[in-house]
């Protein structure tokens, strides 16, 4: 059993369907004022944040804990989350028709060991139907979603190919979870 630090319902999904035995409540972590110069250091931060205020909330000793946390990259911007539609369309516009790479990282950490991961997934879109695209800002799905990006909805029909594992891009690597725990 671990202690999933972690809102996301995304990342609860994966842990089940990875047969990963999990509890889940979480301390918030503001990303807001984060700097970082590159997506890898990016979301290494905003993991390693949510890993400290979780950690000093829970510890381990009931539970291994497990943090992560995903940022979309493409064109050399970091995508984050929209706060708009408007902001959400520009987002979805940088990586129509390009390479859209998605960045996990996770801290998981239990009494005998500490796994830092940090994977990446690279999408090659095709270019997004604008009519397709309203219906998905209409939508809100895109609310709460690194990069305004569903890999397993709207984005899916676009992709042409796939560079890595849908889980990192998802939100969590259970491949290499799997293989530590």
């Amino acid at each position: 059993m671990i202690r999933l630090a972690s809102g996301s319902q995304t990342r609860a999904m994966l842990l089940r369907e990875a047969s990963i035995e999990f509890i889940q409540e979480a301390i918030d972590f503001d990303e807001d004022a984060i700097v970082a110069s590159s997506p890898k250091n990016f979301v290494y931060q905003a993991t390693l944040g949510k890993y400290e205020v979780n950690l000093k909330k829970f510890g381990i000793e009931d539970y291994p804990i497990l943090v992560a946390d995903t940022v979309v990259t493409a064109q050399g911007k970091i995508l984050r989350k929209a706060r708009s539609k408007d902001e959400a369309r520009d987002i979805l516009m940088t990586q129509s028709g390009n390479i859209t790479s998605i960045v996990t990282c996770m801290i998981y950490h239990s009494k005998e060991k500490k796994i830092i991961d940090i994977s990446q997934t690279d999408y090659i879109f095709d270019e997004f139907n604008l009519d397709d695209l309203e219906l998905y800002l209409q939508s809100g799905e895109w609310r709460g979603k690194a990069g305004a990006c569903m890999v397993e909805g709207f984005c899916k029909s676009y992709i042409k190919e796939v560079r890595g594992f849908e889980s990192t891009a998802m939100g969590l690597n259970t491949d290499t979870l799997k293989a530590f725990i």
